[in-house]
């Protein structure tokens, strides 16, 4: 009897630990980085696939698996283990991932890792008198449910994660670098006619795409750039990389997707590596707000007015 209570604590232990991760995910994602876990996108995944794994164990080893009891033993001294070489590496009172963000990395934690590895390891080796099949049937569907529920609000919290994440990511602007393509301020020579800019209509701006054929992200920004292009106010001519190559090289493009904003006088004043329509549209806001900021701003030519100023204003 001493074995099926043991399983049944042990495997609440898990499926807690797991449940106070679910608590706060924003935070318990970030407490892996307390364990040398990079940040980026495979964080979240990690932490739900942790949390899955403590339900699955902990059903298991309650339903008196004893492979599910050693896996669960050697997952446990891996944190514990983690926990160890967080502490020396002066990372103490850092949050601890293990019973969610509130626990922190100590030795203290370490111990109870630890014994909590042994008590793992030890449950399979104890003897005792056997459940009966109504009682483990009882048991199995209840932990079962539990672990069905964990799971659930597991998946809709990493849903809610990679969906943050992905507005994260579209709200960035293109990736404006200075010494890639032609500088702002300066007049793209030769791309003023390609465009079909009239210089006589100031408020248009004229919106060079480079492309090239082995790119799937222009492949697929293909819709987007079409959605520009009904702009009546905006002309978009895309430039492939090797029919247009003498074209890309006079105007040093770096790759594709590369798109290069430009005045009806053929004066540079937006670009960046883009993405998403998102980031595309920011190229032809930076111009116009460029337009407008700096183009009536003080005297002399275009080129001077906008080279006075920084490229990332």
């Amino acid at each position: 009897m001493s074995e099926i209570v043991l399983r049944v604590v042990l495997g609440m232990v898990l499926a807690g630990a797991a449940l106070a991760k679910l608590s706060s995910p924003r935070l318990s994602i970030a407490a892996l980085s307390s364990y040398g876990f990079p940040e980026g996108h495979l964080r979240p995944i990690a932490w739900a696939g942790l949390i899955a794994t403590e339900l699955v164990l902990g059903v298991a080893v309650a339903l008196g698996s004893d492979t599910g009891a050693y896996a669960a033993a050697a997952l446990i001294a891996l944190f514990t283990a983690l926990t160890v070489a967080a502490l020396l590496r002066g990372r103490a009172g850092a949050p601890c991932v293990c019973f969610g963000p509130r626990s922190k990395v100590s030795w203290l934690g370490a111990a109870r890792n630890a014994a909590l590895a042994a008590a793992f390891a030890v449950v399979p080796s104890l003897g005792g008198i056997s459940i009966a099949t109504q009682g483990w049937l009882a048991i199995g569907i209840g932990v079962a449910l539990a672990g069905c529920a964990g799971l659930t609000i597991a998946v809709l919290a990493l849903a809610r994660e990679v969906g943050m994440l992905r507005l994260q990511l579209r709200t960035q602007g293109a990736l404006e670098i200075a010494g890639e393509g032609p500088e702002i301020g300066s007049r793209a020579e030769g791309l003023t006619a390609r465009l079909d800019l009239d210089p006589a209509a100031a408020e248009r701006l004229g919106l060079a795409v480079f492309t090239s054929e082995g790119c799937h992200i222009c492949r697929d920004m293909g819709p987007a750039i079409e959605n520009v292009a009904n702009d009546p106010q905006v002309a978009v001519v895309s430039f492939d990389e090797v029919t247009d190559a003498e074209l890309w090289r006079s105007l040093e493009i770096p790759g594709s997707p590369f798109a290069l904003a430009v005045g009806a006088d053929g004066v540079v004043l937006a670009k960046g590596t883009f993405n998403n329509l998102a980031q595309l549209e920011s190229v032809l806001a930076a111009a116009e707000r460029r337009r407008s900021d700096r183009l009536g701003a003080g005297e002399g030519s275009t080129e001077e007015r906008l080279g006075r100023l920084p490229i990332g204003a």
